[in-house]
């Protein structure tokens, strides 16, 4: 474990103040959930995800489409790959670069055509369909669609599976 020095006085109702530095240096925006454990006398705070509460779902979406479509599909949540099929390399637990985060803020489905994207030491080339995954008005993670031809179908595909995780996350 890390120390940074900062010591915090816990108030009358039990909180404390996470220092914005903190919480910048880790991307943990306000009103974001926090996730909290116990290990022998320490307490950690970990940035929650709630698509990572869905793997063995995106595991099953991702081999049904490729498997019934021939698809190539990545999902993510806003750190990492969470799940894949058709790819051909391991891509799970690798994480996002900027580029991905910016499509994920922005919140809108994009195509891009005849270029290549790197996640990891891996890169693929090809033609990119990325879906955001909103729920609770949050963007939350991408479905991205990967083929070597011009996407069009799939698109409706990407957006299902988006659909899926929003309606499944909004309960």
């Amino acid at each position: 474990m890390k120390s940074t020095g900062v010591v915090r006085r816990i108030d009358e109702l039990g909180r404390i103040v996470i220092p914005k530095e903190i919480r910048r240096n880790l991307g943990i925006r306000d009103g974001e959930n926090i996730e909290i454990f116990t290990e022998n006398d320490s307490i950690i705070l970990k940035k929650y995800y709630r698509m990572s509460t869905n793997i063995d779902l995106a595991n099953h979406l991702c081999e049904l489409i490729y498997n019934n479509f021939n698809y190539k599909i990545l999902i993510t949540d806003r750190e990492k790959i969470i799940a894949h099929a058709g790819i051909g390399y391991d891509l799970k637990e690798r994480l996002l670069n900027q580029e991905f985060l910016q499509i994920i803020e922005e919140r809108e489905t994009k195509t891009k055509e005849s270029t290549s994207i790197t996640i990891g030491e891996y890169t693929l080339n090809g033609n990119f369909a990325y879906i955001p995954i909103i729920s609770l008005n949050d963007s939350i993670g991408l479905v991205i669609i990967y083929s070597e031809n011009p996407i069009k179908e799939e698109i409706i595909i990407g957006k299902l599976i988006a659909s899926i995780f929003s309606q499944k996350l909004d309960i």
